[in-house]
């Protein structure tokens, strides 16, 4: 019987090839703790159909290339693209927007205050 295993797509990148980390816990033989380990597989994935942060089952299949010798056989639950990083067009702020105004004014109006208050008062 070939062995199946549950784990998270970290890499959608390749063509036909999917990068699955599969998290296990062990108690330390000597220590006695329990300790997280993982295990990364690059599995084949034949239509292209997972994406990053699924979580996926696969199965044990002869040698596709050097170190891929895993298949795609369902998955279990769509991950969010939430943890996924904005593009670069994205993070970029432009300047002269709502938010931009609302925070400089905010500071000006901070900054005017302790000063006047700092001043000696004339007689």
């Amino acid at each position: 019987m070939r062995k199946r295993l549950i784990g998270i797509v970290t890499s959608d990148k390749r063509d036909k090839t999917i990068r699955v980390e599969i998290e296990r816990r062990y108690r330390h033989p000597v220590y006695g703790k329990i300790v997280r380990g993982r295990t990364i597989c690059q599995v084949h994935d034949e239509r292209n159909e997972a994406r990053e942060n699924d979580i996926v089952e696969i199965i044990e299949s002869r040698p596709r290339s050097k170190t891929k010798r895993w298949d795609l056989v369902r998955i279990v639950k769509r991950g969010s693209t939430q943890g996924r990083p904005r593009s670069s067009a994205e993070a970029i702020d432009e300047p002269g927007t709502a938010s931009d105004q609302a925070e400089t004014e905010a500071t000006a109006s901070s900054v005017e205050g302790p000063a006047e208050a700092s001043e000696p008062a004339t007689p």
